[in-house]
């Protein structure tokens, strides 16, 4: 190899696998060597990918560059060698280096020597290495769930950053992803490639990789272009803000209509990310983020996707032109309807059963409910009425998903009262009233009767609750109490029969 170096003044690479097989022999340039795509070897969930990467430098006293260390750290190479030239082609010194377990505050080692006195038991080596690096992993390695970091770049206040990426580990959690890692970085300007800094990405994928993460999750929309540009730099599954969502949704959607319009949404989001992929683009699909459509989104090519999304919105029309004719049949009766609406997991299903003793599905998730749910509420004087239940709003909601779900949003229309309910014990209980108020706004409902009812009203002082209701108005209710209902029926009472 280094003859030849010598002789091509160029540097010359090996790849080999650790059973000590040569799989790629690279021939580069005078400074440096082009490592190809290593698709055959991933790394999947181990700490090292299982090669070794062996090169030429040209300089008989060029030591390992910041390239070098980089390429090491970012591939996960078992080791990554530099062995110089001497003058008259014979190998001069070696420069070897590997990763170092987590934690360790060296990230990595480097032992340079004169070539032929180097002596390494390459094998003992490297499975103590790799059994170290198991043992010191932050990821449990019997927990399967997928693993993330979770990156905001933003020019946006650092305080807003901090609580919307609070909100991706609750949107996380809802979609059974394990949290291993925040990076909150203020930019003073996006960068169109890469949303933040090359050399910040690349820190980051780097103790991704550390953490044995098998993701990154992306607070900010990332465009087609951003997608591909950071899925070439690693080999981590690359989503973003709406992708989780749409994953949540797909999760959730039981109802043909919830099952069509996801569907719909994925397809017009994953549409524009088709063009001009690459390999890198494969990263994008399967498993979180993947579900609804499955994997053949991207192994149909753009017109059969074009035709799917036609025949969704004809079979959206149908869906809901028959939804329409159920609403006309409660409007023929004569039974107002009044729909709970709000921010996600601010308890509305819960306060719907305990308003109507039924049975819909609870949890302590993000978006648990994705289908609207029906149920007759019965006042005094033998009046009721019909209060559904709503898929819970979110900021910053992706736009196809609200293009999707339009339909089941517009049977708010026919509501006569709106019941806004907010969890008064979030922090952010004030920004998600303006989220909601803004959705409610795109469509067309700024004007709709709207009553607000804070709810979880016992996980808050009586004083701090007293403030809230003296600023916004509304009542104060916790649904697990049906006695704090009182107040809360009778304005729904005097909303709705005022004239009675």
């Amino acid at each position: 190899m280094t003859g030849l170096s010598l002789e091509m003044n160029r540097q010359i690479g090996i790849l080999a696998a650790r059973g000590g097989v040569v799989t790629h022999v690279i021939v580069g340039d005078a400074k440096s060597v082009f490592i190809p795509e290593l698709d055959k070897y991933p790394l999947g969930r181990r700490p090292l990918r299982g090669l070794r990467f062996i090169h030429t430098h040209l300089k008989k006293d060029e030591a390992l560059s910041a390239e070098d260390i980089t390429d090491l750290s970012l591939l996960r190479f078992d080791m990554l060698a530099a062995i110089t030239v001497a003058g008259d082609g014979s190998p001069y010194k070696i420069h070897a280096a590997h990763l170092m377990p987590a934690g360790n505050e060296k990230k990595y080692e480097i032992e340079s020597q004169v070539f032929y006195n180097y002596d390494l038991d390459f094998r003992n080596f490297i499975e103590n290495l790799e059994s170290e690096m198991d043992r010191m992993l932050v990821l449990d390695r019997k927990d399967t769930r997928e693993a993330a970091i979770l990156v905001s770049a933003s020019t946006r206040p650092k305080y807003e950053m901090e609580d919307s990426i609070e909100e991706l580990k609750e949107l996380c959690e809802s979609s059974d992803v394990r949290v291993l890692d925040a990076v909150v970085q203020k930019i003073r300007e996006v960068n169109p490639r890469f949303l933040l800094g090359e050399g910040k990405l690349k820190e980051i994928i780097i103790t991704a990789m550390e953490k044995g993460a098998t993701m990154l999750v992306f607070d900010q929309d990332l465009l087609p272009s951003q997608v591909s540009a950071i899925s070439s730099t690693t080999e981590l599954k690359v989503i973003d803000r709406s992708q989780l969502i749409l994953d949540i949704f797909a999760r959730r959607a039981h109802t043909k209509d919830g099952k069509v319009q996801v569907e719909l949404a994925q397809l017009k989001y994953t549409l524009p990310r088709l063009m001009g992929k690459g390999t890198a683009m494969s990263r994008l699909m399967g498993g979180i983020g993947g579900r609804g459509p499955g994997e053949t989104k991207l192994e149909t090519d753009r017109r059969r996707i074009r035709d799917r999304i036609s025949h969704l919105e004809r079979e959206m029309k149908t869906l809901a032109e028959a939804r329409r004719q159920r609403k006309q049949r409660r409007v023929d009766r004569g039974i107002p309807i009044v729909s709970i609406v709000g921010y996600t997991n601010a308890g509305k299903s819960t306060l719907l059963n305990a308003l109507t003793k039924s049975s819909t599905v609870v949890e302590d998730k993000l978006f648990a409910t994705l289908d609207t749910a029906s149920r007759r509420l019965r006042f005094p004087k033998e009046r009721e009425v019909i209060i559904t239940d709503t898929v819970g709003f979110i900021r910053d909601l992706p736009k196809d998903l609200v293009a999707a779900f339009r339909s089941t949003l517009d049977e708010l229309e026919d509501a006569d009262l709106l019941l806004h309910v907010v969890d008064a014990s979030n922090p952010r209980f004030e920004q998600h009233m303006e989220s909601v108020r803004l959705i409610l706004d795109d469509i067309g409902l700024s004007e709709k009767p709207r009553l607000l009812v804070f709810n979880k009203s016992d996980l808050v002082s009586d004083d701090e609750m007293q403030n809230i209701l003296s600023r916004y108005g509304g009542t104060a209710v916790s649904a697990l109490k049906p006695g704090t209902f009182s107040a809360m029926l009778l304005d729904i009472e005097n909303s709705i029969w005022k004239s009675s």
